[in-house]
């Protein structure tokens, strides 16, 4: 059984920043890449950042690209997500997921365990 854990998210104003972490454990098959997805109201799920198994790589959507930074600690287990510079547009149910393979895939079919879900909510 795997489990993902996340934390961090909140009500911020925008410009603010929040910092989203997600711990892996269980029985996941070594090694893989990690990535973060978020929702928003009324729509569809959508890749934000990946890392890969070994750190090397690491994929933004474009939106989101010189604002946020994904990371990974030496264990590997727990990725994190820095948000700076939020914007409202920015608010959205936020999750973390362990990839299938080693390499970053932006396509949600690509990831195997999800975890619940951490709201992000950014004020004009």
């Amino acid at each position: 059984q795997v489990q993902l854990v996340e934390s961090g998210g909140g009500l911020v104003q925008a410009g603010g920043s929040l910092r989203l972490s997600c711990a892996a454990s269980g029985r996941i098959t070594w090694p893989y890449s990690m990535g973060w997805f978020r929702q928003a109201p009324g729509k569809e799920r959508k890749f934000v950042a990946g890392i890969s198994w070994n750190v090397n790589s690491m994929k933004y959507v474009e939106v989101v690209k010189g604002r946020f930074t994904i990371s990974r600690d030496g264990a590997r287990n727990t990725v994190r997500l820095q948000m700076n510079s939020l914007k409202p547009e920015d608010t959205a149910v936020y999750f973390c997921a362990v990839g299938a393979s080693p390499d970053v895939s932006e396509l949600s079919y690509n990831y195997a365990c999800w975890g619940q879900g951490t709201q992000v909510t950014v004020s004009s």
